[in-house]
């Protein structure tokens, strides 16, 4: 569903039913089925007591049919149901505000929490129900200094997308950190791929995660030019089996992607990128 006015589409979700969930702008998620018709639609307006913008980054139709709504700008986690009543709401605590950094991706968690990644602090939170932080990841610059742009010579501490592990570890996409890690409840980081580790690809906007059946990490590479894959498949030991590049329909914006169909083993491989002229 083509939108010239639609911008930044951070998230996606196919659904059970065959329908999918993305945005259509900063402010509107919908559901659309395979008619291409709206089933559901939600629109996000400043809250009470806030006259400023507000921009949707994250949203996800959770198991028990409610769905999260991420705004920033209003520094909330929404649970909305499908006659557009919201029946939970989860402040956030941010401390640089800014309605288009506060939220990047946002999961649910056990327990009924969620980890947010906020892109304006640097930080990944994990909040319990009552809106309390009950663990926080601070990214730093990896030895390297700040440097301005969103391609691959940008380098900071804008973190985009996380996933809780079953090991309980947290797998975290750096965004403009360029580079991918996996971090203990402690904070240290046991596993990472680095800007360049990877042999004829550079990170730039390092954006979501996928982690498949067989253990292997999709990985979204963002605003990183014509000459990278805008998703890359790797193993555990950081050997590349799948890329993908479509930088016609595509550009230099490709942020949200999800892998369809994915059950018990996983094989793949190529030795080229996937690329669509």
């Amino acid at each position: 569903m083509p939108n010239p006015t639609a911008r930044e589409v951070h998230d996606i979700q196919a659904l059970p039913n065959g329908n999918i969930l993305f945005q259509t702008g900063y402010t509107t998620v919908v559901e659309v089925n395979k008619d291409k018709q709206v089933v559901w639609q939600w629109e996000s307006k400043p809250k009470p007591g806030y006259s400023g913008r507000v921009e949707i980054h994250s949203y996800q139709r959770l198991a028990n049919g409610l769905t999260m709504i991420a705004e920033s700008g209003n520094q909330r986690i929404l649970e909305i149901d499908q006659k557009g009543v919201m029946k939970f709401e989860l402040p956030l605590t941010v401390e640089k505000p800014n309605a288009h950094r506060d939220t990047r991706m946002v999961r649910p968690v056990e327990g009924g929490g969620y980890i947010v990644c906020q892109e304006g602090d640097g930080k990944l939170r994990e909040y319990d129900r009552k809106g309390k932080v009950v663990w926080t990841y601070e990214m730093d610059l990896n030895g390297r200094p700040r440097s301005p742009g969103h391609g691959v010579e940008g380098h900071g501490t804008e973190l985009f997308g996380a996933v809780r592990l079953k090991n309980g570890n947290t797998l975290i996409a750096g965004g403009n950190n360029n580079r991918v890690i996996e971090v203990t409840k402690e904070g240290k980081i046991v596993w990472s791929l680095d800007q360049r580790e990877l042999p004829g690809i550079n990170f730039a906007w390092v954006t979501t995660l996928e982690v498949l059946t067989n253990g292997n990490i999709i990985i979204g590479n963002t605003h990183a030019g014509p000459e990278n894959p805008q998703l890359i498949e790797v193993t555990r030991d950081k050997k590349v089996v799948w890329q993908f590049l479509d930088f016609t329909n595509f550009g230099n914006n490709l942020v949200a992607a999800q892998v369809l169909g994915i059950k018990g083993k996983v094989i793949r491989y190529t030795k080229t990128p996937f690329r669509v002229p």
